[in-house]
C-alpha cells in the first residue's frame, strides 16, 4: 500500500531528470529589471494621424463687380420773367440818364445765378423808328443797345414771340434780331420766315436736352409767314408742328406761350384750352405770358402751368396790379422738374425792377393764388 503511493512521485522524479540541464537563472535585483525595456503607452480613445501641412495655395479669388451706382442726376435752373417793353417812358428816363443798366441792377445778382436765364421782349429794338419820349402810345419800340443791356443782366435767350415785338414793321424786327444776336443772346420765337420762327430752343444740361417752343397768340400783324419775318404763330398746326419738333430733339419741352386777354388775374377760356392743347402735345411745363398782371397757375395731368408772370419792365404806373409782376425759377433734376419759386417784383416807372418788399409780395402771392386751384403755397423770396 505505501509502495503504491510512493510509485507515482518516483515515476515524476525519473521524467524530470531525464530533461536537458536548464541554465542558471540571474537572481532578480532592481538592477535587472531596470534594463527591460520599458513600455510604449498607447494613449486611448487612438488620436488621429498628426496631419502634414503642406505649403498653402494663394485661392484664386473672382471679384463680385460691384454694382454700378445710379449717378446723382445733374441739376439745373431756369429762370423766366414777365413783359419787358424798354419803350416810351423807360426809354426817355434811359435816354435822360445815358445808361440804361439801373434797370435791372438790383435784380441782376438773382438773373445771373440761374443757370439759364429768359427775357421776353414785347417791343422792337431798332433805330428805323424815332424814340416816342414818355407819351401813350401803342407804338413801342425800344434802342438796340438794350440788347447789350440785357446780356449784362444775366439773360442768356430771348423770347420775341410776343404781340409788339414787329412795330415799326419787317425792318425793325430784322434789326431786333440782329441787335440780340449781336449782344451774345439766343432767340427763341421769332425769325426770317415762320419755319425759322417755330424751331425750338435746345439746350443740354448734364447729358439731359431741354427743348423751349414760343408760340405768340396776340395780334396778326406781328406774325411770321412764308416769306416775311416775325413771331412763331400760336394756330393748332404750328402748335403741333413745333412741338413735334421738340420732342423729336429733346428729354424735356417747354412751351412758352404769349396769349390770353389783357388784365385779367383768372386765366379764360381760350388760355385754359391752349394749355391743355399744349399738355397733350408733350409739354413737361407751360410758361406763358401777355397779360401785364399776374395770373394763377394749376397742374394738368401733372404737368404745371403757369399762365402768366405780369409786367418785369414797362411804364404802366397807372395802377399797382401792373407794377407788379414775379419771376420764375424752375429747377430740374434730369428730366424731372423739382421745385419752383416765384420771386415777386415791383417795378417802377422809369422801368428800375425792385425785388417786392415782404408785405408787397406776399399781397402778389395771394393773387397768384387766389387765381388758382387749391395747390400747396408757393415759395417766394422778399427783398430785404
Amino acid at each position: 500500500m505505501r509502495l503504491r503511493t510512493l510509485f507515482p512521485l518516483f515515476a515524476l522524479l525519473l521524467l524530470l531528470g531525464c530533461r536537458p540541464t536548464a541554465a542558471a537563472k540571474a537572481p532578480w535585483s532592481p538592477s535587472a529589471r531596470s534594463a527591460d525595456p520599458s513600455p510604449t503607452l498607447m494613449p486611448w480613445p487612438p488620436l488621429p494621424p498628426t496631419p502634414t501641412f503642406l505649403p498653402a495655395q494663394t485661392p484664386t479669388v473672382t471679384p463680385t463687380p460691384s454694382p454700378t451706382p445710379t449717378p446723382t442726376p445733374s441739376r439745373v435752373t431756369f429762370l423766366f420773367v414777365g413783359n419787358i417793353v424798354p419803350a416810351r417812358c423807360v426809354r426817355a428816363a434811359a435816354d435822360q440818364r445815358g445808361d440804361d443798366r439801373y434797370i435791372y441792377a438790383e435784380v441782376a445778382p438773382l438773373i445771373r445765378q440761374a443757370d439759364y436765364a429768359f427775357a421776353l421782349l414785347n417791343s422792337a429794338l431798332t433805330s428805323q423808328v424815332p424814340p416816342t419820349g414818355c407819351m401813350r402810345t401803342f407804338l413801342l419800340v425800344g434802342d438796340p443797345a438794350h440788347a447789350a443791356t440785357m446780356a449784362w443782366a444775366g439773360f442768356d435767350a430771348v423770347n420775341v414771340a410776343t404781340n409788339h415785338i414787329k412795330n415799326g414793321g419787317d425792318g425793325a424786327f430784322l434789326d431786333t434780331l440782329e441787335a440780340l444776336r449781336g449782344a451774345g443772346l439766343a432767340v427763341l420765337g421769332g425769325g426770317r420766315n415762320v419755319d425759322e420762327a417755330l424751331q425750338p430752343l435746345v439746350l443740354t444740361f448734364g447729358g439731359v436736352r431741354y427743348a423751349f417752343v414760343a408760340l405768340n397768340e396776340i395780334e396778326e400783324r406781328s406774325f411770321a409767314g412764308q416769306d416775311t419775318p416775325g413771331a412763331a404763330p400760336l394756330t393748332e398746326a404750328n402748335l403741333q408742328k413745333a412741338m413735334q419738333a421738340a420732342r423729336a430733339q429733346a428729354d424735356v419741352v417747354v412751351a412758352l406761350p404769349h396769349w390770353g386777354p389783357e388784365y385779367h388775374a383768372t386765366p379764360l377760356y381760350e388760355q385754359r384750352r391752349w394749355a391743355r392743347r399744349f399738355v397733350e402735345a408733350g409739354a413737361d411745363v407751360v410758361v406763358g405770358n401777355h397779360s401785364h398782371v399776374v395770373q394763377g397757375m394749376t397742374i394738368l395731368d401733372n404737368v404745371p402751368v403757369f399762365y402768366s408772370l405780369g409786367n418785369f419792365v414797362f411804364d404802366q404806373s397807372w395802377s399797382l396790379e401792373t407794377q407788379q409782376g414775379a419771376m420764375l425759377e424752375l429747377t430740374f433734376e434730369g428730366r424731372r422738374l423739382v421745385a419752383y419759386r416765384f420771386i415777386p417784383v415791383h417795378t417802377d416807372g422809369d422801368g428800375t425792377v425792385h425785388l417786392a418788399p415782404p408785405d408787397e409780395a406776399q399781397a402778389i402771392l395771394q393773387r397768384i393764388w387766389a387765381a388758382s386751384p387749391p395747390l400747396a403755397t408757393p415759395t417766394w423770396e422778399a427783398g430785404s
